[in-house]
């Protein structure tokens, strides 16, 4: 492979929805994803929502013929839920887990708990360094009132800095998984506009799967309407991104997602659509480009540079917002946290009562006295445990706000050292770089 004269390698990624005794038909998927993936001549498989460590060392067997380097990467109260399956020998790992997770009193939505990261795997293909990623951000729930926004805004930051700051030396990225946000959501033209990263769905020559490469759509009987509104048939919000460097090429020959339903099966394999990828490699063809093809280069990079500054202008307002409503609740948490402390000092006043007029009877009932003493503290001790997690909230949001900061100015200032011709962004083609013709446009 010191050529790399043309080399392929098949990704699979799939969010299994394994929430052990809360999942549909748990076990009885999983079985089914081992031995799909046993089968399969997939050479790196992705996984998330992996809770149960348990599913883990089942598949690990299941595939010590097929897939035999792993990794599961840990994290949270019930872990990342991220796993690695390679055919390829995995060199290194590191996870990062992500700053601002949601918020541990929506237990019902459990994103908190799960600890939201982004897991890196080393691989070697021959003579190539890949870097892998694979990772599942926080989830949206709704679209209109989407209070998560923030976090998933600035999770899409940490995940496009981890990525830069860790694949200075890999001749190929690959990232996977459920990223939460539509094609156009802000988190995501973050994340592919500062990478460099591709879409295998926009890059693909043969595409065989769901319209418009939605993952999660209505056909699937694992997946209620609600999950969906306001989109009919379904959204995309699983990707696998690619990109390669001086050393070699990537290109997407062919993807598909599975349709709902496994044939043979009475249900599929999760709520989610799997993605296969083909990637082809190869060398880079040098090519001499003249003074008029430097002059459109530059054109181009010039207008790729304005859309990245109006990007994360966007990406910074929406973390203003998250300050805002962090400043908000916990100025609600301390006022909240006062009333309760003045409570607690009337109870005391009054439990001083009979000392200060000696032979005074207790004015209150023994046990309504205890009540409100009980219920002062619980008070006091909710508002203080939710003052701390909201300042650290706004710790989290300032940092992301000041580093966008210095990205615009840095982004502004490479800008104005430019002429001014070049400042007008080339001309959009169709949504997302698709030819008209080629697929239906993005929802």
């Amino acid at each position: 492979m010191a050529n790399v004269d043309s080399v392929s390698v098949r990704v699979f990624s799939l969010n299994c929805w394994g929430v052990r005794y809360l999942s549909k038909h748990c076990i009885q998927r999983y079985a089914m994803i081992g031995e799909m993936l046993s089968k399969e001549e997939h050479d790196i498989v992705l996984l998330q929502e992996v809770w149960s460590e348990k599913d883990y060392l089942y598949l690990k067997k299941k595939l010590s013929s097929s897939h035999p380097h792993s990794h599961y990467f840990k994290s949270g109260v019930i872990g990342s839920g991220l796993a690695v399956f390679s055919k390829y020998r995995i060199h290194d790992s590191f996870l990062y887990k992500y700053s601002l997770n949601g918020y541990p009193y929506m237990a019902h939505h459990g994103d908190w708990f799960g600890g939201k990261a982004v897991g890196l795997a080393v691989l070697k293909l021959g003579s190539l360094t890949a870097n892998v990623y694979v990772t599942h951000l926080h989830a949206e729930y709704c679209r209109e009132k989407d209070t998560y926004l923030p976090h998933r805004v600035v999770q899409a930051w940490e995940l496009q800095q981890f990525i830069r700051h860790t694949s200075a030396g890999a001749d190929m990225v690959i990232l996977s998984g459920d990223l939460n946000m539509h094609p156009q959501d802000i988190g995501n033209r973050l994340l592919r506009s500062y990478t460099g990263l591709r879409d295998a769905y926009l890059e693909t020559a043969i595409f065989d799967g769901c319209e418009n490469g939605m993952t999660l759509i209505e056909d699937n009987p694992f997946v209620s309407k609600k999950e969906i509104v306001p989109f009919e048939k379904g959204i995309r919000i699983d990707y696998i991104l690619f990109k390669g460097t001086a050393k070699v090429d990537i290109h997407c020959d062919s993807m598909s997602t599975t349709k709902g339903s496994i044939a043979g099966s009475p249900f599929p394999y999760s709520d989610h659509e799997a993605l296969t990828a083909e990637l082809r490699l190869e060398s880079p063809i040098s090519t001499e480009t003249g003074s008029g093809g430097s002059s459109k280069t530059e054109d181009f990079a010039t207008g790729k540079l304005a859309e990245l500054v109006d990007i994360v202008t966007e990406a910074r307002t929406e973390v203003k917002v998250g300050l805002h409503c962090a400043e908000r609740m916990r100025y609600t948490a301390a006022r909240t946290g006062v009333m309760g402390l003045a409570l607690l000092f009337l109870e005391l006043a009054i439990a001083a009562v009979p000392w200060l007029t000696l032979g005074a009877e207790q004015p209150f009932p023994r046990t309504s006295f205890y009540l409100l003493a009980a219920l002062c503290f619980a008070i006091l001790l909710t508002t203080f445990l939710l003052y701390i997690f909201y300042t650290m909230e706004l710790k989290s949001l300032q940092s992301a706000e000041d580093q966008m900061r210095l990205a615009m100015g840095s982004l502004q200032e490479k800008l104005r050292g430019l002429p001014l011709a070049h400042l007008q962004s080339p001309p959009r083609g169709p949504p997302e770089g698709r030819e008209l013709g080629a697929f239906k446009s993005e929802e």
